[in-house]
């Protein structure tokens, strides 16, 4: 049996899943199949961890939460995940980390589903190797991007003819399938997407090769015939709005203030003020840059910088 490609998929885009493919037999493999056509049985993503709670009594079983640019990844693992169990244990948060898992799903009710990682190895990065996983991650999105639109310009989308223009099996397979569950895809919202992410990475950074772990595959990249409009697009710049620019100056402030303890949410408010950002503005630019892992809160009332 092959081993499984693990993708690189933003959270924003993972956690938009609702639609999976059962295996049928004992060996044969589950697919989550995301609304850009990714066919997921298997993910490698990299981000900031940012809390692991016992959710046992017996504490064999454990949650944790990792955040990217986009959203946050919910990891479960257990006893049959022993090591990436005591690896995240271990891990003092906040930390940058990468992890190889298994997709996974919970039904609580019919009509009703929910993704989540289950991790199989674990380990602490650095934010080289966080910013080159944003670099590649947006590279595979924009890829999917382009198919999907390849596919909703057919009469009828179908897989073959996405192979023909260098598209790999698993994603033509994967993108059909998609636009058949999901109807019309909200391709602007995933442009965005890949547009935000970018604006994460250092400026100064260099390109750095991050070796990927044993079990992680990377992703086909077969030169695709991309259409001019499809290409401009995708890779037509974004302009930072006026949500950007508050939480740039929120998180100066907060470097600036922060000191060994944190700063508290009062100082930051307080200061931000006193440069003409209303209160309302702080505390939702405060929100996001939590949801993103760029701060967290140690103490409650109380605000770090990763």
């Amino acid at each position: 049996m092959k081993r499984e490609t693990a993708w690189r998929i933003f959270a924003g885009e993972y956690n938009d899943s609702n639609f999976e493919v059962k295996g049928t037999g004992e060996k044969t493999p589950s697919y989550i199949i995301t609304p850009l056509g990714a066919k997921v049985n298997r993910l490698f993503i990299v981000g900031v961890l940012t809390d692991v709670e016992n959710i046992s009594e017996s504490g064999e079983l454990i949650r944790a939460h990792i955040s990217d640019p986009t959203g946050v990844y919910t990891l479960y693992s257990g006893q049959y995940q022993q090591d990436a169990t005591d690896a995240l244990s271990a891990i003092e948060v906040p930390a940058f980390v990468a992890v190889l898992g298994k997709a996974r799903t919970y039904k609580p009710e019919e009509g009703v589903l929910y993704v989540s990682i289950r991790p199989e190895k674990i380990m602490e990065v650095n934010a080289e190797a966080r910013d080159q996983w944003i670099l590649e991650t947006c590279e595979s999105t924009k890829e999917r991007i382009e198919a999907v639109l390849e596919a909703m310009k057919m009469s009828q989308s179908n897989a073959y003819d996405l192979r023909k223009l260098g598209y790999s099996r698993d994603l033509s397979d994967g993108v059909v399938a998609a636009l058949k569950n999901y109807g019309s895809v909200d391709i602007e919202k995933y442009i965005t997407l890949i547009q935000e992410s970018l604006q994460y990475l250092r400026p100064s950074r260099e390109k750095l090769a991050f070796p990927p772990d044993e079990g992680v595959k990377e992703e086909k990249k077969p030169k695709t015939k991309k259409t001019k409009e499809a290409q401009k697009k995708v890779e037509e710049p974004v302009k930072e709005d006026a949500s950007e620019e508050t939480e740039n100056k929120v998180l100066e402030v907060i470097k600036d203030i922060e000191g060994e303890n944190g700063a508290s949410w009062d100082a930051i408010t307080k200061k931000c003020e006193k440069s003409g950002l209303s209160r309302d503005s702080v505390e939702e630019a405060l929100n996001s840059l939590m949801d993103k892992g760029l701060i967290y809160e140690p103490v409650l009332g109380t605000i770090k910088t990763t």
